[in-house]
């Protein structure tokens, strides 16, 4: 067994190979969570989504919209 005070963390224990996320059980273990990062390539997913919904709101919804007098 390893003790917590010697056991590396953040960039070294990934690089050492230890597993530095804790695995968190709700509702009596039905529901599993791991404390982890969020990978580039979601944030690029979620900022190229926020983009467009952005586009859609001003093009689609902008203006007086379609059969308005104006």
């Amino acid at each position: 067994m390893t003790d917590s005070k010697t056991t590396p963390t953040g960039h070294k224990a990934e690089i050492e190979g230890h597993e530095t996320h804790e695995l968190h059980e709700y509702a009596g273990g039905l529901i599993k969570a791991r404390l982890g990062i969020i990978p580039v390539w979601l944030l690029v997913v979620y900022f190229v989504l926020f983009i467009w919904a952005c586009y859609y709101i001003v093009h689609y919804w902008g203006g007086l919209g379609p059969g308005r007098i104006g």
